[in-house]
């Protein structure tokens, strides 16, 4: 099963192709008549984890990451991502074709106004766009002379002959004894948001999901069911799902909450609205342009925000929290045994980064509540952890031995999401892994033990990871955190922790602390637990305060950590973690693995 996995991963992305493939949609241009056309990482709601059938951007370049844009013009072609593929992508696509922009660095706006020629039309899919994407590509299309074009059906799909059938996974519903309030009283509160809007159009599955209580099975390892719903005032709402994923239970339930209609006849109701002047919400992040697009032309309002949903969704009741926190018991059990094995057997340096991530899986697997893991297990060893999001195959599967070993990995269970960062010596740590790896440990204790005043966003908070970094030269080029849903997607907004995260941070907010640190070609670091957000009673305080705590539950390595760099509060934080996933996994494991945690947990000293 798991050679498959890997195996499948690298022919659904093989750059060799590459040229075939431009050629065929350059082909396309002549017939369609355009210039160029946009390929995004995206399906039509946005979605980090797509069906095989929405992977159009890897289909044609080989570019495996989750966000990306390719532009693809007659005589050019240039792809986009940010600083965490920096690297892969020059490894996964052909450079003869394609020219890697690091989107920090250039925007594709930017790349449009110096390169599309005067007189060009730039097609685009309006399904794969939201409004403002377009707004922007278009005005950078307009500044260099052209023009951006709707094209459907997306010219890709008239080229890639065995293109998957669209997914169609059973839709299951998510108990109260998980979610901790109904659907109907979520769907009111949804609809008391509206304020003067009159409808609202739930566009991101992950909060049609959330609001009705189900889950599905339309993607890897997001329980996401792919569907629309509209939610309007004084009205049943109308959830818009291929029929064929749900069974008759199901059905039965969701129809006392919504009209079930097929997902064609969104377009209709949408036209509908607009012929009525109606002002519809429409969520800023995920809605496709050519929703939008219907409804205004029909005559209606459409006002571009965030859906209210996506925020209730952040705030995780007292029911999620503790599931969240049951989850990371057993999952903390699960690295544990894990941990235990790799100090067993990497020392012999036959170890794999696939028998790594296969263990894990396994150990998690043993807990029979996994679902599914969380996302691609990043197991990295030396110079494969040097790249931030690093994905092994079975081309690029390396043997750990002396050095680093990096672990990022999660798990879906039905109480919760998990997502956990270990950094492991093989053998004997240099001098200055040992300072790289408790500069980023000073970082990751600053946040975890931030306390802060209400309204502070994650933006406020992310340089206290940075700092001791900094202090020596050096940063790390991904956010410091992000959001975390319940049982559903392991990077969920609105909050994160970054230079961009704009959303104050609320009680009942998970969101990961994993700062780092990537040596180019030789190893990286990272640190990363989840928390979440709780109120702080401060003797004497005049503001509503909040802090984290901390979910995770798993050793630090010890042999990373130079003492002389922490100072005594840092060095009590280590020994109180410690102790704490001592007391908690200790009576879970089994009694090798708990003689090996309680060395492992042993008590930091000042040198």
């Amino acid at each position: 099963m798991f050679e498959s996995l890997y195996q499948s991963f690298e022919d659904r992305t093989d750059p060799s192709q590459g040229a075939i493939r431009i050629a065929a949609l350059r082909g396309e241009f002549t017939r369609l008549g355009l210039d160029g056309f946009l390929v995004p990482r995206a399906d039509e709601h946005q979605n980090e984890y797509v069906a095989a059938c929405e992977e159009r951007l890897a289909w044609l370049s080989g570019f495996a990451g989750s966000a990306g844009l390719a532009v693809v013009l007659k005589g050019s072609a240039a792809i986009f991502v940010d600083g965490r593929y920096s690297l892969a992508v020059k490894d996964q696509v052909d450079l003869s074709i394609f020219n890697p922009e690091a989107w920090t660095e250039t925007s594709p706006q930017d790349w449009l106004k110096a390169n599309l020629s005067p007189g060009a039309r730039l097609g685009y899919d309006p399904w794969l766009h939201t409004p403002r994407q377009v707004k922007r590509l278009g005005k950078a299309a307009q500044a260099a002379g052209g023009e951006l074009v709707a094209v459907e059906p997306n010219p890709i799909d008239a080229i890639w002959t065995d293109r998957p059938a669209p997914p169609i996974g059973k839709i299951t519903l998510h108990g109260l004894r998980f979610a901790g309030e109904n659907a109907k009283r979520k769907l009111a509160r949804a609809a008391a948001a509206l304020g003067a809007k009159d409808a609202l159009l739930v566009s991101d599955p992950h909060a049609v999901a959330w609001v009705f209580n189900i889950r599905g099975h339309d993607v890897a390892h997001t329980p996401l069911p792919l569907c629309y719903a509209l939610i309007s005032k004084g009205a049943k709402p109308r959830l818009f799902v291929d029929a064929r994923k749900l069974d008759d239970h199901t059905r039965d339930k969701l129809s006392r909450l919504a009209d079930i209609e097929d997902p064609a006849r969104l377009a209709r109701d949408l036209q509908v609205l607009g012929e009525q002047g109606k002002k519809v919400l429409f969520d800023s992040a995920t809605a496709p342009a050519k929703l939008a697009a219907i409804l205004k032309e029909a005559g209606g309002a459409c006002e571009l925000g965030q859906d209210p949903v996506v925020s209730m969704k952040a705030r995780k009741n007292a029911t999620e929290l503790e599931g969240a926190r049951n989850a990371h018991l057993r999952d903390g059990a699960a690295m544990v045994r894990f941990l235990h094995w790799v100090a067993i057997h990497a020392p012999g340096g036959n170890l794999s980064e696939i028998d790594a991530a296969e263990a894990l899986e396994t150990f998690r697997r043993a807990t029979g509540k996994l679902k599914d893991i969380s996302f691609p297990s990043i197991a990295a060893a030396n110079a494969n952890a040097a790249i931030p999001h690093y994905r092994v195959t079975t081309k690029t599967n390396a043997k750990i031995r002396r050095g680093i070993f990096l672990i990022d990995s999660g798990g879906q269970y039905e109480d919760g999401t998990t997502d956990i960062t270990r950094t492991i010596a093989v053998g004997k740590p240099t001098a200055l892994m040992r300072d790289r790896f408790t500069r980023v440990l000073k970082g990751h204790i600053a946040i975890s033990r931030a306390v802060f005043p209400k309204g502070t966003t994650g933006a406020q908070i992310d340089a206290f990871a940075r700092v001791p970094l900094w202090q020596a030269g050096l940063d790390f080029d991904h956010g410091t955190g992000h959001g975390v849903g319940s049982y559903l997607s392991v990077h969920e907004g609105p909050q994160r922790i970054s230079k961009l995260g704009s959303a104050a941070l609320e009680p009942g907010m998970i969101l990961s602390n994993e700062p780092g640190f990537y040596h180019a070609g030789l190893w990286g670091i990272r640190i990363e637990n989840l928390v979440v957000v709780e109120r702080r009673e401060i003797v004497g305080t005049e503001r509503e305060m909040l802090g984290f705590e901390t979910l995770s539950l798993a050793p630090l390595d010890l042999a990373l950590i130079e003492p002389t760099l922490l100072d005594g509060e840092e060095i009590a934080w280590v020994n109180a973690y410690h102790a704490r996933v001592r007391g908690q996994i200790s009576p879970l494991v089994e009694p090798n693995a708990r003689r090996w945690l309680h060395g492992a947990t042993r008590r930091l000293r000042a040198r």
